[in-house]
């Protein structure tokens, strides 16, 4: 999937669905290829249920702004 120099992408659900380690996973297999990447989670105090959201930004260029301006990819759960 290319979109472009920038990719965003914000991942979001409840705590306990692995939002985090989908970002991570996706972070790490970019970072794999040669791209740039930043990866930003955010999560409550709750073990499970609470909000999460997770946000990866992609480039082939250096990153300097790491936040989503515009995300290409919105995954809700």
């Amino acid at each position: 999937m290319s979109f472009g120099p920038r990719q965003e992408y914000r991942l979001s659900g409840s705590g306990g669905q692995g939002l985090q380690l989908a970002a991570v996973i996706l972070a790490e297999a970019a970072t794999a290829i040669g791209k740039e990447v930043v990866q930003t989670q955010s999560y409550g105090p709750e073990a499970r249920g609470g909000a999460s959201r997770s946000e990866v930004i992609i480039s082939d260029w250096p990153i300097d702004f790491p936040e989503l301006e515009s995300p290409d990819v919105t995954l809700c759960l």
